[in-house]
């Protein structure tokens, strides 16, 4: 039977590992899972998207359940844990690899990304975070899925900073 409540969002945000970190801990998620979208290849692998040739961000699926946690708490938080100001980076990390995006799964979360990002903006942020159809999502290699839980490690350039 379908759970009309269970509802998928894809974030790019710099490197995969911090933005899983994060979003995994939330009550309401239900599975993360790293990997690259929006490139022009299928099935990159983790050397080809750092080469920047493919054109896919390193980027995380999110699934959850709307009814305890909201497309726009979660995109919240996004916009919380990376600098969305920050061109094709995130830190110490360059690259187009590393660029922020959501890539929006309906309309809904196309016109929620996009009031949060106003809302940002009026505050004075800046954010050049791109808001771009979901396609082909590609999951990571194995080393790469839950990284920060299995080194019991915490993110280096992914720190909760309040914005809204």
């Amino acid at each position: 039977m379908e759970n009309k409540n269970i509802e998928i969002a894809i974030f790019a945000g710099g490197c995969f590992w911090g933005v899983q970190h994060h979003m995994s801990i939330l009550d309401g998620v239900i599975h993360t899972e790293v990997g690259y979208t929006g490139g022009n290849i299928k099935n990159p692998s983790y050397e080809e998207v750092c080469s920047s040739n493919t054109g896919h961000a390193e980027a995380i699926k999110v699934e959850f359940d709307n009814s305890k946690l909201s497309f726009e708490n979660l995109a919240k938080l996004f916009f919380e844990i990376h600098d969305p100001g920050q061109l094709n980076r995130q830190g110490p990390d360059i690259g187009t690899q590393y660029r922020s995006a959501i890539f929006y799964k309906n309309e809904k979360q196309k016109l929620v990304a996009q009031k949060l990002i106003d809302i940002l903006i009026n505050k004075g942020h800046k954010v050049v975070t791109k808001l771009l159809a979901a396609t082909e999502f590609y999951p990571a290699e194995k080393y790469h899925q839950d990284y920060y839980k299995k080194t019991q490690s915490r993110p280096y350039c992914h720190i909760y900073q309040k914005k809204f």
